[in-house]
């Protein structure tokens, strides 16, 4: 399905707005198509994988994100000046940012994603939710629009608690939060507004109606230049924390084919009614109660879980997504496409889901990747990479492709298992635990499930706290602590004989051990 003929008006060279592993991923499909590569990068990045993975690097600036990948000016001048053709903004940093898209294209640039005028119909959630409902997509119940805190009060109360208030032109879960009644209304909004501002320039507020054990479905879509628009089926995200994604997989355990169908005629409408091209994301909440599903907002850009609706669609997305921006016509239709197998995507991150998921910093002592038929690792690191406070903890995805669900699981879990990090905490044995639940064997996985399910039980996760509030250390930390201790003693004993050259070694050691 991936067959590539040269077009002629293929680019000669793509700068990739982006860093870690998307970049290095969008530099691969460049490879495949002949395409040079232009990585940029911060002081933080300069030993980065993606900065030698590309054909030339350019230094952008300090490692602050507004003096590197968030600065449009010097982006543009790295293109024009590297005469490359084109910009993939990977995802993050500019990648929905109409006024890039702009710039971008004003410099006599490709930008590779939809138009501008797609990206801010669909990057304000209160206009696009009101696109929808004029559309005929299905919405969350709320309000649009409002100003003051009575505003809001009057709202809530007419939707009824609890209520989810949410920044109008933001996303990851920044400038939202969950409001269970009238004495918390006002301190949401403010905090929320103040954080709002602070990560998207804007202060803006909707509310909406809050879905407490509703699904997170999204639901890839793909069109070209020239009118044609499919969806890709769906990916469901429901595991998450702090409103963000941990794990996805594809299909839904949950979906019939019936509710498959028509939540694809759904996300196809919608995003016809900003007349998209490039990829793009609709996401849905569904509601297993009510058994009805809501527009939720658009992703105008490629989706970090992309890989899996890859290996059970068929297609490379990022390839696509260049040829589309090059002028090709997409040449498949609905029916070309069908889902196979199954496929999860778990995301390895630098944090400590013992302490409220907090990121952790260090220098990567070691970082073995598993290897096998049906595992895939997307990761932008390598062992003695330093793992900085400066971006997204991000260390890799984990991607696995299996022929059913539960195989699927069990390579996943056989992976995690391998998959070796050390020197910053992670996330990995916490994801085991999530895989080896029976609720997620069910597929019964809402998008709190994670909050309450810790909750109620700590030590399902390996965080069993002391009665004085300090977590029991992890049976490896303990294991590490006796080899030190031993190595320690075996150092006082031996008074630190510096001449020799390895006073541990056992040859050294009269006893019972044997080679």
């Amino acid at each position: 399905m991936n067959y590539w003929k040269p077009s002629k008006t293929m680019f000669n060279k793509i700068l990739i707005a982006n860093r870690g592993e998307i970049a290095i991923r969008i530099m691969r499909a460049c490879k495949e198509l002949g395409i040079k590569t232009v990585a940029v990068y911060s002081s933080a990045d300069e030993h980065a994988q993606h900065v030698r993975f590309a054909d030339e690097a350019i230094l952008l600036g300090d490692a602050a994100p507004k003096e590197s990948y968030l600065n449009v000016d010097k982006l543009i001048r790295a293109a024009l000046d590297s005469k490359a053709d084109a910009i993939h903004p990977g995802y993050g940093f500019l990648s929905e940012n109409a006024s890039f898209a702009l710039t971008v294209e004003s410099a006599n640039l490709t930008f590779i994603g939809p138009s501008a005028d797609s990206i801010r119909a669909m990057g304000d959630k209160a206009e696009s939710k009101i696109l929808m409902k004029q559309s005929g997509v299905p919405t969350v119940p709320g309000f649009e629009g409002l100003e003051s805190d009575a505003d809001f009060k009057k709202a809530a109360k007419e939707i009824g608690y609890p209520v989810l208030i949410k920044a109008s032109a933001g996303g990851g879960g920044k400038g939202m939060r969950v409001v269970s009644g009238e004495n918390e209304l006002g301190e949401a909004i403010e905090s929320a507004r103040r954080e709002a501002l602070n990560s998207f320039g804007d202060e803006r507020l909707l509310i909406e109606k809050y879905l407490a054990d509703a699904h997170h479905i999204e639901f890839q879509v793909f069109g070209d230049k020239h009118g044609n628009l499919v969806h890709l089926f769906e990916r469901e995200c429901s595991v998450q924390r702090r409103h963000q994604k941990i794990i996805e997989e594809t299909p839904s355990p949950l979906l019939t084919p019936e509710l498959r169908e028509q939540m694809g005629q759904a996300a196809v409408a919608a995003a016809k009614a900003v007349n998209y091209h490039n990829a793009g994301t609709i996401e849905f909440i569904f509601d297993p109660i009510l058994s009805s599903f809501f527009f939720l907002e658009m992703n105008t850009r490629l989706q970090v879980e992309h890989p899996i609706t890859e290996l059970t669609a068929g297609i490379d997305l990022v390839q696509w997504q260049i040829r589309i921006a090059a002028g090709e016509k997409f040449p498949f239709t609905q029916s070309d496409f069908h889902q196979h197998g199954h496929a999860i995507e778990c995301r390895v991150y630098a944090e400590d889901p013992a302490n409220g998921f907090l990121p952790s910093t260090g220098k990567l002592l070691q970082f073995l990747e598993p290897r096998g038929p049906g595992i895939r690792v997307d990761s932008g690191f390598k062992m003695g990479s330093d793992v900085t406070h400066f971006y997204d903890p991000l260390l890799a995805k984990l991607i696995v492709h299996a022929e059913n669900r539960e195989a699927a699981i069990q390579r996943m879990q056989t992976a995690l298992r391998e998959f070796i990090v050390h020197g910053v905490v992670t996330n990995i044995d916490f994801m085991q635990a999530v895989l080896k639940h029976e609720d997620f064997a069910q597929g019964k996985v809402s998008t709190r499930w994670v909050e309450k399910t810790l909750e109620s039980n700590s030590l399902l996760f390996g965080m069993q706290e002391h009665p004085q509030g300090t977590r029991a250390p992890a049976f490896q930390s303990l294991i590490a602590a006796a080899l030190a201790d031993v190595v320690f003693e075996n150092r006082k004993s031996k008074n630190e004989n510096r001449n020799e050259p390895d006073p541990f070694s056992p040859w050294k050691q009269a006893g019972s051990y044997r080679n």
